[in-house]
């Protein structure tokens, strides 16, 4: 299944059905008077928020969705019948903004959120609607109303409460791998992550977190340039990155921390309330660095870079200190969700009364 994070679709609510112009004829009942029913209202169209979903490669192929229209009024006191919804499924953390202006509509955040996107016309009268003391015998009847119609841009921000970003072979995708239920792609090249994945890393009964693993980032990611670009969005709705750095690269020109503050540089030009996000860095491959040499390398990176936050020291690949970050890692999401939880209002009635 191929990811897809963006698309453009054309929503259509149905038209409401026309009010009818008709008299009642029975039997022994010259003057049966107006009979004319309403037109039924056009079907809505709405979205739903599906945690089952993490892709919007549904509206890729399918671009075009159309309620029913309501049915029109009929004789005999007979109103048409509303037209049918439809519900487009989104997964949880999908934008919708109009596709003209640019405007944010709806937010998709809750799985089942509801949301309406186009809303269907309205039926028109029928004559019996008419009929008053002076006018019994009333013609008139109205069209039903026009359904909207919007033409909407996607847009799918991942909701995970941490993310990976390092560069190209840093070993994210192994350290996903090593605490977590994903299982993405794993090579010894450059570039295999090709799309972001989830994992949900599981603490303890009932304790767990999302990561975010995504495209590795090089140089000139912010402007356009390979890959991870695309997909920076999704560390927006993060509480947490984890700067994967590998401390042991292939090539032994390459410097680590010229790379670690060249993806930081990328960060800030991406959007500077991104950079501002807590950042970790966990110093990877540590397996590869001779155990007499480690210390030194460690203390070394840590001096050069000058890094302000937390800095850890793991091998993704034999899982050493794996544990530890990921305590340290669930400790501060459950922090940050505290934090951001309104205050509950108590009811006056059922405070704790001091004892006199």
């Amino acid at each position: 299944m191929k990811f897809v994070d963006e698309t453009t679709i054309e929503v259509a609510a149905g038209d409401g059905g026309s009010g009818c112009a008709s008299f009642r004829h029975e039997k022994y009942k010259e003057f049966g008077g107006p009979d004319g029913g309403d037109g039924g209202r056009g079907g809505h169209v709405y979205a739903l928020a599906d945690e089952n979903l993490n892709t919007l490669v549904d509206f890729r192929y399918t671009r075009k969705f159309e309620a029913q229209r309501g049915e029109h009024g009929k004789g005999s006191d007979m109103f048409g019948h509303k037209g049918e919804d439809i519900v487009l499924k989104m997964p949880v953390g999908t934008l919708v903004r109009d596709a003209d202006s640019g405007a944010l509509l709806h937010e998709l955040l809750q799985p089942g959120q509801l949301v309406l996107l186009a809303k269907g016309g309205d039926g028109g009268f029928g004559n019996l609607r008419f009929k008053s003391a002076i006018n019994r015998a009333p013609r008139q009847k109205t069209p039903g109303y026009p359904g909207q119609r919007f033409n909407l841009q996607l847009e799918l921000k991942l909701l995970a409460d941490v993310g990976l970003l390092g560069m190209p072979n840093a070993g994210k995708s192994t350290f996903i791998t090593a605490v977590s239920n994903a299982r993405p792609k794993i090579a010894d090249y450059p570039f295999t992550t090709l799309h972001p994945n989830l994992g949900v890393v599981r603490v303890g009964p009932e304790k767990s977190f999302v990561i975010a693993d995504l495209p590795g980032l090089i140089e000139g990611a912010a402007e356009g340039a390979g890959l991870g670009h695309l997909f920076l969005r999704h560390l927006q709705r993060t509480r947490l990155l984890l700067h994967i750095v590998d401390l042991a690269p292939f090539d032994e020109a390459v410097d680590p921390v010229l790379q670690a503050r060249a993806i930081a540089k990328e960060l800030k030009k991406y959007d500077p309330a991104l950079h501002a996000k807590p950042r970790w860095l966990v110093l990877n491959k540590l397996d590869m660095v001779p155990a007499e040499q480690r210390a030194q390398r460690v203390r070394d990176f840590v001096r050069r870079y000058r890094h302000k936050g937390p800095v850890f020291e793991i091998s993704a690949l034999t899982r050493e200190g794996c544990e530890r970050l990921v305590q340290q890692i669930f400790q501060h999401v459950a922090a940050s969700q505290q934090a951001e939880r309104p205050p509950v209002e108590v009811d006056p009635r059922f405070e704790p009364q001091a004892n006199p």
